[in-house]
């Protein structure tokens, strides 16, 4: 097996990747796909990821064996900052190469390995590459998790931009609800998106997606298969 692996990033730090990349596995998992997630690289932590921590809770499992094996989350880094800066701090480097290796074995067992990126897109994983080099030297698609927070259009069609710069495929445009904003920005971003996609990226779908019951994903990931 060879499983599919998604790189699951945001327009921004706290958009709700970590919120959406949990809920998506939980929706892969009812239809009856064999999904993990995987966060790239985590900043502000020691030695468990509390990202994979939140997929796991949202997901209503506990931690997997790749969890205890450190598969699902190679590096973690102790000051919550950019992973150049705090491989730094921790007086490490990154090797991406053994980022690959982790997912390769992933997809050995999954179907599905869905990536979580640390910020957006632009974010450097040293100083020579960003996380959207890694990306397109990899080939895998995106999903982006977006909101209705001021500015988000703005962030949202650059993140775009530069996916289409470096032909990086969007599988799917997430719209994250939670947690709520002001309804009437929340309303027009939705609106405004729609339209764009439709006419600049046709083949990218938009789901929205609600607050999260663990175990239990109401959204349409059709767009996924």
């Amino acid at each position: 097996m060879k499983g599919t692996v998604l790189f699951i990033t945001g327009i921004d730090t706290n958009i709700g990747k970590t919120f959406a990349t949990g809920m998506i596995a939980c929706a892969l998992a009812e239809k009856g796909k064999k999904v993990i997630t995987q966060k790239m690289i985590q900043t502000g932590c020691t030695e468990v990821s509390e990202d994979i921590e939140m997929h796991r809770k949202i997901q209503g499992i506990p931690f997997t064996e790749e969890d205890k094996a450190g598969l699902t989350c190679p590096y973690i880094f102790t000051y919550p900052c950019s992973p150049h800066m705090a491989a730094e701090k921790d007086g490490k480097t990154i090797d991406l190469s053994v980022i690959t290796e982790a997912t390769r074995r992933l997809q050995e067992k999954y179907e599905y390995v869905l990536l979580e990126g640390a910020g957006g897109l632009m974010v450097p994983n040293d100083f020579h590459s960003l996380a959207i080099d890694y990306v397109k030297e990899q080939g895998y698609p995106v999903i982006l998790v977006t909101s209705g927070k001021l500015g988000s259009i703005n962030h949202t069609l650059l993140s775009l931009y530069a996916c289409k710069q470096y032909g990086i495929p969007v599988r799917t445009v997430v719209y994250n609800l939670y947690p709520p904003t002001d309804e009437l920005i929340t309303a027009n971003t939705l609106e405004y998106l729609t339209q764009y996609l439709e006419k600049e990226f046709p083949e990218t779908a938009l789901i929205t997606l609600p607050e999260a019951t663990a175990g239990v994903a109401d959204i349409d990931i059709s767009s996924l298969f």
